[in-house]
């Protein structure tokens, strides 16, 4: 196989697949133990500065809301985002100067990112929706790559570490990405027991493969129910709770996006959020949603309320079997 085109000088996350496969095999227990603790706890626990994050929603639906703002009133630093759709966390995140590089295939909030980037405050590196995710899938698999057919002819070979081989069977060209393995990844679903078994109803992404390829998953929920449960109909299992390193409950861990079947999105508080274009307007909101409430619980309490959480759940469909 002869590369027809190397990839351009764009930093990306790589680590051999035999290492990887080495700290599964020593750092993932199969014994079923009891992982609650809460987000500060989690967020202290399972992540440091200059990690790789990695997260399979956004803040529109079920994205890890809750422990994104644990991060942030943590003050962790230099982290890396891989994130195939963000918005909101990826402004925040770089707002309270936690981010420094994001690779995304959609980045969504264009105005205050835009600006952050031309401020050389964070690198944006730019895969499609579909690269990022074969990235995650490879890590998952322990494959070093994977090919796809989607970045060529795109300026995305410009600007991402895909390489451009020769098809050994075809003798045409093809495009392979990097297996990406994050440090940690975030994922919020409808339900977990203590032990790390997950339920996600309605759409998914990549939450498995990410909790498959990743070093780290912390799992918040919005109910915890008991291990019996994922026992008595183990095919709605979606994660399985030896790749989870925390459990965290987190009701409406997902505001201001919407959990399906659960509650809806608060497009009141989006618009809040799309209304940030400086920096001065990114420190009121941190100060008032963030660092001026102690924790996820205080967050709802004081900025949310008992009576529009109770509205958005109203609105909210719910379908037989989501529940």
């Amino acid at each position: 196989m002869s590369v027809i085109r190397r990839e351009g000088p764009v930093e990306y996350r790589f680590e051999h697949p035999d290492d990887f496969r080495a700290h599964v095999r020593d750092r993932k227990s199969r014994m079923p133990s009891d992982k609650i603790c809460r987000a500060g706890e989690a967020v202290s626990g399972f992540l440091k500065d200059g990690d790789y994050i990695v997260y399979d929603f956004s803040s529109l639906t079920r994205g890890p809301q809750a422990l994104i703002r644990e991060v942030i009133r943590q003050g962790k630093k230099d982290l890396w985002i891989g994130a195939e759709f963000t918005l909101h966390e990826s402004a925040l995140l770089t707002g309270a100067g936690c981010a420094s590089r994001i690779d995304v295939g959609f980045l969504g909030y264009g105005n205050y990112i835009g600006q952050a980037v031309c401020d050389g405050r964070v690198k944006v590196y730019e895969w499609t929706n579909g690269g990022l995710a074969l990235r995650i899938l490879a890590g998952a698999r322990g494959v070093p790559f994977l090919p796809t057919r989607d970045l060529l002819g795109s300026d995305n070979l410009a600007v991402s570490a895909a390489k451009v081989i020769e098809d050994p069977y075809t003798g045409l060209p093809v495009c392979l990405v990097p297996a990406l393995n994050p440090d940690v990844a975030f994922i919020h679903v409808h339900q977990a027991d203590p032990h790390g078994n997950a339920r996600i109803f309605g759409t998914n992404l990549f939450a498995l493969e990410a909790a498959m390829a990743s070093h780290r998953v912390i799992v918040s929920a919005e109910e915890i129910i008991e291990p019996d449960e994922f026992r008595k109909d183990p095919m709605r299992t979606t994660i399985p709770y030896f790749l989870v390193d925390a459990v965290v409950h987190a009701p409406f861990g997902a505001y201001p996006g919407a959990m399906p079947a659960r509650y809806e999105i608060d497009l009141e508080h989006v618009d809040l959020l799309n209304g940030i274009r400086t920096d001065e307007q990114m420190k009121k909101y941190l100060d008032e949603n963030i660092y001026g409430v102690a924790d996820h619980d205080d967050f709802l309490d004081k900025r949310v309320g008992a009576a529009r959480m109770r509205e958005l759940r109203r609105r909210a469909t719910i379908i037989e079997g989501y529940r």
